[in-house]
């Protein structure tokens, strides 16, 4: 059991990760007293002076001894006897190793770095002391004890930054610290120590000017302000940089020190063996060095499929990966995938906005915007990012970072002249390798030994495979598999495979890559090469094991086996447990074999493959949604031998849509190629839960436009089309296109009406509703909210009614018709709780505190309030809970307790920046300014 506390922040408790519950902000104030003297006893006055200060309430001993009994039960719950609080002769001890609190073990660090005598170990401790904090020391008190020591604390915080600076200017890492060194000035403008730092830094980068122009600010303001003038040391380096002292030159550079944070490494491993290519790398140093400080802006290697360009690159940028200290993205851009779909720029920028610690629900909707953030977050960073099988520029440009100090590498079987024209892209051309490459990548793979033995064999593999890497990569595993073979052994199978392909694509460089993978895929069991052909079969970019089964029809562990010779032959490869994917010229054979198939035993493969993605999305939609996603359909029984996956919990179900996700989309676009139309807007519903919770707004039309498609090729299906309607309206009103949206809302409202689906209707009204209130029309909002209710009414779904109850209290109460408002809230939190559902009350919760508020009634608000926090927290729902603190927060306003209303707001914000909801923290700045200094 591990134990954490801080105090340099807000307050907090965690026991092994998860945070412990220790009270309201005056509770917290009682355990940071405590925690500042760990093991040492503080008096019951001491305590009251550091809690109230020169204010304490009337009663304010009964008040402290609560609040420790409730600490120590909470202590004694969650710690066991790791950490106590113990009544003492006059006060209390909190007893525990000190350095379970971030205070404590910051002063440890700090002192250990200053005694360090190698200034790597000590920047490495340094960034740990520092690493430690998270905000203002003892978040938002406010007494003059926590204020005092908040002062101390900062300035101890300061000192130890400024060393740290001095390590990294004495390392040469003056380009790393600079921008920190200028945010730095602008909360110390009269540092002088700080002004030194940043005069180095500026002239080591080359700013010689921009040092002197600081020292001149510095003199000046030092003058108005203090009336003094700089001091020695800081005027005997204004005159060595105006001398440009050779004393001040940049030190030489150890090799980059590991990042103690978590920063993303997302580089392909190297590729084994790699052989050749020494030009083309030194081609990419030097384009590297003739960068800004040592980089480059963007590097496109090119050339035909299968000759090595992503290898080349993973080399390089595994060689020189001490030059990104600050981490490395990548992502395959399928951009000449014959099986997939480019990957568009935005879904891209998703998954690195996502590794850079941006949470899914907070990366904007709009490709723009996410371009905007993504450069904002590389701004200052020493990066890689690596953009593999690129399509064209288009696809490109959103993913390059703004920042001179990161390095962009591209690999494209297309030039992409437009991003050397208006980006200033280096370009790489890459060829197949020569036959003295290409005969030292077969003997790497297969020993000197052998191929020496054989050089008439080896000559005849070199021309077979065309100098293609991928081709001598495969011919090299199938040798390496049978080492007893002689190698003219396989060379005549090339041959022979050459000649009975020769009628499908005659003489080029195709024909011999093909006959390469026909060698190798009759080398293979009777087993493996069958599953091999069957994997032609599959859209998606990749292939899970189940569904692999469900495809061949066999056990998983035998399809594992089957997936493990496959990937030994260079195949497939598993690129991650339990993932398997193919290169996009072996996945063009494959599909050429699954082409040859029986037509009835293609279809039944197909069939099993896509019951299997549709019946295990159903599964785990049901433990996202429950039993409550409207237009519920019930699917046909899954194929024979399809094998759908039983998740365990909503956390599976999670992951399985986050693996799965591109491969439902594929399955549900080969569905309408198959002719599956049912199966095509059933796989759309199934990802209503999940696309809308990940804010994949984007995929989410996608699928719905292919789901209208297929109900109206059905003809007579009318529930699908009405469905389809209602889902594109919805889309279309959180895109904000809100003629189209009311276009498919009032189709589907017809449908509904015309069918009698008096459960459809309910839900095409309560969608108007959040449409004309997002557009401002609070009057139609309420007219469709009224309609919504009591046509669920007459459906006798109690949830259903009481979440539209809530709607229409929540439409009265922004019309500022509070009583009819407060009567529909409370008829909604009454039927959730008759119906067992009491956790799904808290959006009528967080209503009814907006109403009490607005008329009044501050302390029934704040109760609200806090019913409604607590079951946001058990939820996980951190983008409401942060809403319901702004309210609170309002509502301690107006009873003038702005402590609390600082507290409120300051866990508001801290939410809205983990989420990323920029102009919701902005406002919220806004807010707390407003209450002046703590």
């Amino acid at each position: 059991m591990r134990t954490q506390f801080v105090v340099l922040g807000e307050i907090e408790a965690c026991v092994d990760g998860s945070p412990v519950d220790i009270g309201h902000l005056r509770q917290r104030s009682v355990l940071a007293a405590l925690l500042v003297d760990v093991n040492r006893t503080v008096t019951v006055d001491r305590l009251g002076d550091r809690i109230w200060g020169d204010r304490p309430p009337q009663r304010w001993r009964p008040t402290l001894y609560s609040y420790v009994s409730r600490l120590r039960h909470a202590l004694e719950t969650a710690c066991d006897d790791e950490v106590c609080i113990r009544r003492q002769l006059g006060g209390y001890q909190l007893v525990g190793d000190s350095a379970t609190v971030d205070l404590h073990r910051f002063r440890e660090l700090v002192a250990r770095a200053r005694r360090a005598e190698e200034d790597d170990q000590a920047a490495a401790l340094f960034d740990q002391a520092l690493g430690l904090w998270r905000g203002s020391a003892f978040g938002a008190l406010e007494t003059p004890w926590f204020t005092e020591l908040r002062e101390t604390l900062h300035r101890e915080q300061l000192t130890a930054e400024l060393d740290r600076n001095d390590i990294a200017l004495r390392r040469g890492r003056h380009t790393d610290v600079l921008a920190r060194l200028f945010e730095q000035v602008a909360v110390h403008p009269l540092d002088e120590r700080l002004a030194g730092q940043l005069m180095l830094a500026l002239h080591r980068s080359g700013r010689s000017a921009d040092a002197l122009e600081h020292y001149q600010r510095m003199r000046r303001r030092l003058a108005e302000e203090l009336g003094i003038d700089p001091s020695p040391p800081l005027r005997r380096l204004h005159q060595q940089v105006l001398a440009a002292d050779a004393s001040l030159a940049v030190p030489v550079r150890p090799s980059a020190a590991v990042l103690s944070a978590p920063v993303p490494r997302q580089m392909p491993a190297p590729p084994a063996l790699f052989t050749g290519r020494d030009e083309e790398l030194e081609q990419l140093s030097k384009s590297l060095g003739n960068g800004p400080d040592g980089t480059m802006a963007t590097t496109v290697i090119c050339g035909p499929g299968g000759v090595g360009k992503s290898w080349l690159a993973a080399q390089w940028a595994n060689r020189n990966i001490q030059r990104f200290p600050d981490g490395q993205l990548y992502v395959n851009l399928h951009g000449f995938d014959p099986r997939t779909s480019p990957l568009s720029a935005q879904v891209a920028l998703r998954g690195f906005l996502e590794a850079l610690g941006v949470a899914h629900d907070r990366v904007p909707t709009d490709c723009e915007a996410q371009s905007a953030l993504y450069r904002s977050l590389l701004a200052e960073r020493r990066m890689l990012v690596f953009l593999d099988d690129a399509r064209d520029a288009d696809q490109v440009r959103p993913l390059l970072p703004g920042s001179p100090l990161c390095t962009v590498l591209v690999t494209s079987r297309s030039r992409l002249t437009a991003l050397m024209t208006a980006h200033g892209a280096r370009l790489l051309p890459l060829d197949i390798l020569g036959p003295e490459e290409a005969h030292a990548l077969l003997a790497g793979r297969l020993g000197a030994e052998r191929t020496s033995a054989e050089p008439e064999a080896v000559a005849a593999l070199v021309e077979h495979c065309a100098g293609l890497p991928l081709a001598l990569g495969v011919v090299a595993a199938r040798a390496a598999t049978h080492p007893d073979f002689r190698l003219a052994v396989l060379a005549e199978e090339l041959v022979r495979a050459a000649d009975r392909l020769t009628a499908l694509d005659p003489g080029d460089l195709t024909l011999n890559v093909r006959a390469v993978f026909a060698a190798s895929h009759q080398a293979l069991s009777s087993s493996a090469g069958r599953l091999f052909s069957l994997l032609g079969l599959a859209e998606g970019p990749d292939i899970g094991l189940a569904a692999a089964a469900s495809l061949a029809e066999l056990p998983s562990a035998q399809v594992r086996a089957l997936l493990t010779e496959l990937e030994t032959a260079h195949l497939v490869k598993q690129y991650r447990p339990g993932r398997y994917r193919m290169h996009d010229l072996i996945r063009l054979y494959a599909a050429e074999l699954a082409d040859g198939l029986p037509e009835r035993e293609a279809r039944s493969a197909q069939s099993r493959l896509l019951d299997h993605y549709l019946h295990t999305a159903f599964a785990a939609n049901r433990l996202l949604d429950g039993p409550y996603t409207p237009f519920r359909p019930e699917p046909d029984p899954p194929a024979s031998g399809s094998r759908p996956v039983r998740l365990s919990d909503t956390a599976a179900a999670l992951q399985w849509f986050h693996d799965e996700h591109e491969c439902l989309l594929a399955a549900q676009s080969q569905a309408a190629v198959l002719g599956r139309h049912r199966v095509v807007w059933q796989l759309a519903w199934t990802l209503i839960s999940y696309q809308l919770g990940g804010h994949r707004l984007q995929e989410y039309a996608t699928v719905w436009h292919a789901a209208l498609a297929a109900a109206e090729h059905d003809g007579d299906d009318f529930t699908a089309k009405t469905l389809a309607h209602w889902r594109l309206g919805f889309a279309s009103a959180r895109a904000g296109d809100h003629a189209q949206a009311l276009d498919h809302l009032r189709i589907a409202l017809t449908l509904a009406e015309n069918t009698g689906d008096t459960a459809g209707q309910a839900h095409i009204h309560r969608t108007l509703g959040r449409a004309w209130e997002e557009r401002g029309d609070n009057d139609r909002a309420l007219g469709h909210a009224v309609r919504a209710l009591r046509l669920y009414q007459k459906v006798d779904h109690p949830l259903w009614q009481a979440n539209q109850l809530n709607a229409v209290g929540w439409m009265h109460a922004q019309l500022g018709q509070y009583t009819e408002a407060q009567a529909h809230c409370e008829q909604a939190l009454a039927l959730f709780r008759a119906e067992g559902l009491p956790a799904h009350g808290a959006s009528t919760l967080d209503s009814l505190g907006y109403i009490a508020h607005h008329t009044g009634r501050y302390q029934d608000a704040l109760n609200h309030y806090e019913q409604a926090l607590a079951l946001f927290r058990e939820a996980g729902d951190t983008a409401h809970e942060a809403d319901t603190l702004v309210n609170a927060g309002e509502t301690h306003r107006s009873l003038h307790h702005d402590v609390d209303a600082r507290d409120a707001w300051q866990r508001a914000l801290e939410l809205y920046r983990s989420q990323n909801r920029t102009a919701e923290a902005d406002r919220l700045c806004d807010r707390l300014r407003t209450l002046g200094a703590p």
